[in-house]
């Protein structure tokens, strides 16, 4: 069986540095449109899991 070994200092080995442009668009995309999405999605989820459990076990306050 042959082996094949990696030369990890070749050039062909190292893997390309992102340019500058490519990760400013990556930000942008992170902060102007992933964040925003997810931010909502945690806030709606946490008050439809508010709602649900507010529906089952009865509005919150003192017992009548």
């Amino acid at each position: 069986m042959a082996t094949e070994t990696a030369e990890t200092s070749s050039p062909e080995a190292l893997p390309d540095k992102p340019s500058r442009r490519a990760e400013f668009l990556a930000f942008l995309t992170l902060a102007v449109l992933i964040w925003p999405v997810v931010a909502v999605g945690v806030v709606g989820g946490y008050g439809f899991l508010v709602w649900m459990s507010q529906i089952v076990l009865g509005p919150p306050g003192p017992p009548r």
